[in-house]
């Protein structure tokens, strides 16, 4: 059989494969996001859902529009900040992490496993635990600090302006780097043991090995798990609203569309917000993807 008529019959068998998993998808994504789309264009309110007029793009450009609100933007720059920063720690961190569990070593399981400890320990949980070791009045970080003499009197990690912003970042830094761990160790695993023996037979120093051997061949890994880490950065909503709730200085965007829709029950508003929220994830995301791949491919 001509190798043209198999590669098209293996195509199409893998779309049928696929299939099933669209129509799952479309079932519980699609029609949720087309009724939040719908819902922007409409003035609907939580206490009256059956009363909503079409309203067009008001909700976006309009006077009071969310293009037009500060604090919206503020939520963005809040947002974006986060991703950035957290997301750049938490791999630097991971990488390190990675490296040190695929050294041999006797307890290496049990290392594994005691790195996987803060990523299993749901974000609520986790939130409220350094809410409350971080407190100014009986936090347990501000006793070990002022003991320390590192501090003269308590601080307000999650009140203060100018702390909680790094606060926030911190516990997620604490709590995420284990993930980012375990996908550059599968990534390490993945390395070709000869290409080590030969860079050790010619005296290649480990920096060397490391940059010019390792970094290179685990990079596709790190960046996967560098766009799954910057797609739920950019959606965080649970950990600043326990640690801060609808603090100005923190508020991201997913706690603005939750402020719109539920405090103010603006369900047309909240949805456009909503909206907004998706389109900049989706862009990101897609502009991410295609630098990434473009570097990986020039390399």
């Amino acid at each position: 059989m001509d190798d043209s008529l198999i590669a098209r019959a293996r195509r199409r068998q893998a779309y049928w494969l696929v299939l099933p998993v669209i129509v799952v998808l479309a079932a519980i994504a699609g029609w949720p996001l087309l009724r939040t789309i719908w819902f922007s264009l409409t003035n609907a309110q939580l206490s009256d859902m059956g009363n909503s007029q079409f309203v067009g793009l008001a909700n976006y450009v309009g006077e009071a529009g969310v293009l037009r609100d500060g604090e919206w933007w503020n939520s963005v720059r809040n947002t974006l900040f986060f991703a950035v920063i957290s997301v750049i720690l938490e791999t630097l961190l991971g990488l390190g992490v990675a490296l040190l569990l695929n050294t041999p070593s006797r307890i290496q399981a049990l290392l594994r496993a005691a790195v996987l400890v803060p990523w299993a320990i749901p974000t609520v949980v986790s939130a409220k635990m350094w809410s409350w070791m971080l407190n100014d009045q009986f936090g347990v970080v501000n006793a070990m600090l002022q003991n320390l003499h590192l501090i003269s009197s308590p601080l307000a990690f999650t009140a203060d302006p100018h702390l909680s912003f790094p606060t926030i970042i911190m516990v997620d830094v604490w709590k995420t780097t284990p993930f980012m761990a375990l996908l550059i160790l599968a990534a390490l695993q993945l390395v070709p043991e000869d290409c080590y023996e030969a860079a050790h037979m010619d005296g290649v120093p480990r920096w060397r090995i490391f940059r010019y051997i390792t970094l290179p061949l685990i990079m596709p890994g790190v960046l996967v798990a560098m766009i799954f880490r910057t797609l739920d950065a950019l959606r965080v909503f649970d950990l600043i609203y326990v640690m801060t709730s609808n603090s100005h200085v923190t508020k991201s965007m997913s706690v603005y569309v939750r402020e719109q829709l539920i405090d103010f029950q603006q369900v047309g508003y909240g949805s456009a917000s909503a909206t907004l929220l998706f389109l900049i994830i989706a862009v990101s995301t897609t502009i991410y993807m295609v630098g990434t791949r473009t570097r990986v491919e020039g390399n």
